[in-house]
């Protein structure tokens, strides 16, 4: 992913590796940032939550996004055998609907497009979230109870 990518609001977005003892501030992050739509559907627990992150996070695979010199959220791909795995990609609710996902997110899709790799992602059913993928070229390929699970192909090559 590059560094210094604009947002459509003209804000960048910088990338930088996160470090194992930066887990403790992306837990509290992660949590913060998906209370609201876990509250509305009666499941936020966020020692759940926390132990949900801790279960498979890796710092090889996670990079912070920063803008103004400060850590806004943060985004967790995955290779796998076939596919990118967007894990996690959170930003505080302070910096949200700022353009800073969905600079990150295009970033995340760049490099799959260059790869020739599809990208898949779950989303909490009743998160804002499903909109969000949805916009980005993402298509639902399963419902399951709580979660959404989407695909998005690698662009064609022009």
């Amino acid at each position: 992913m590059e560094a210094g990518l604009s947002a459509g609001q003209g804000v960048p977005v910088d990338f930088e590796p996160a470090a194992p003892e930066d887990v403790e501030a992306l837990v509290a992050l992660r949590i913060a940032a998906m209370r609201a739509s876990l509250e509305r559907i009666g499941r936020f627990d966020p020692q759940r939550a926390r132990d949900r992150f801790l279960s498979n996070w890796s710092a090889d695979h996670t990079r912070h996004l920063v803008t103004g010199g400060e850590r806004v959220g943060f985004v967790v791909v995955r290779p796998v055998a076939d596919h990118l795995l967007l894990d996690h990609l959170y930003v505080h609710p302070g910096h949200q609907r700022r353009g800073i996902g969905g600079t990150a997110l295009e970033a995340v899709l760049q490099s799959a497009d260059a790869a020739a790799m599809a990208v898949r992602v779950v989303a909490l059913r009743e998160s804002d979230a499903n909109g969000f993928y949805v916009r980005h070229g993402f298509r639902l390929v399963q419902e399951a109870d709580w979660d959404n699970h989407y695909v998005r192909r690698p662009a064609s090559p022009r």
